[in-house]
């Protein structure tokens, strides 16, 4: 669940093919749908609005301090999950929190949390293998398993690459991409460039990766845990000019999200679209 802003991109039930939806486009019936909610908004259930709960979560155990929440998911539980960057480079933490570490008052948290309904820690495990140097984004697929990108780069040195799939006790169970080994064609059907985020359809399994700090992309693989071949693929980097035509396939900065919506359509984030 990242802030999704931008341009809203879609496919048909097939989702082979990606349709572009510009702001006129969206402009009546947006329209309608708000004057209708406009007449009603006196009766809507209070109950039902979003309120903070300043209780939830728990604080949580053994002085952990998370650094930056790089993202979170809910599960078929209703359990949270988020994904620190507790573990990345400590420029994610603040001079204060570097010192309490030194002195002992704090700990680094691990990098994955899942916390219960309760707002307890009902798990939390680091990642395995070569991870990412910066993740970003997590996504909790309906087979409950775990997976996490990064979008990491180091001016004149390493670049994220991959995203890492694990079981829900933290155990790697697959990598796609190779990391620091980046993509810069935008075209490779192994290679990625700073993923941004993943979204796995339920009803074939399919991996969808929004490919999008390095690349200008979505990219789609299969199922299988050796299946690190790209299906399909599409997006590259386009210009306000293609924008302003409803050219299709274009992104104008990163592709930050992908998702498939209840509607069977793949919404995909253009950031600055």
């Amino acid at each position: 669940m990242h802030d999704h802003e931008g341009r809203l991109l879609s496919t048909g039930m097939t989702r082979r093919r990606v349709l572009e939806f510009g702001a006129a486009a969206a402009v009546a019936p947006a329209v309608s749908a708000l004057a209708s909610g406009v007449a009603n908004a006196d009766d809507e259930d209070k109950s039902r609005r979003l309120r903070v709960d300043p209780s939830w979560p728990k604080p949580l155990p053994d002085k952990w301090i998370t650094a930056e929440v790089a993202g979170n998911a809910v599960d078929s539980h209703d359990h949270i999950w988020i994904v620190t960057r507790s573990r990345a480079t400590p420029e994610n933490f603040t001079d204060k929190e570097r010192r309490m570490v030194r002195e002992g008052r704090a700990q680094r948290s691990p990098t994955v949390i899942e916390l219960a309904q309760s707002g307890e820690v009902a798990s939390s495990w680091n990642l395995s293998g070569t991870p990412p140097d910066n993740m970003h984004g997590i996504f909790v697929d309906y087979q409950g398993y775990v997976w996490i990108a990064g979008n990491g780069q180091i001016a004149g040195g390493p670049t994220d690459s991959i995203v890492q799939k694990y079981d829900r006790r933290g155990t790697l169970q697959r990598q796609i991409g190779v990391q620091h080994s980046p993509d810069n064609t935008n075209h490779s059907p192994t290679l990625l460039n700073r993923p941004s985020d993943v979204f796995v359809d339920p009803a074939n399994g399919e991996v969808y990766i929004s490919d999008g700090y390095g690349n200008r992309r979505v990219i789609v693989f299969g199922p299988r845990n050796d299946d690190n071949v790209a299906r399909r693929m599409w997006g590259e980097q386009g210009t306000i000019a293609d924008a302003e035509a409803g050219a299709p396939f274009r992104f104008l900065q990163v592709v930050h999200a992908v998702n498939i919506g209840a509607d069977g359509l793949v919404y995909v984030n253009d950031r600055k679209g």
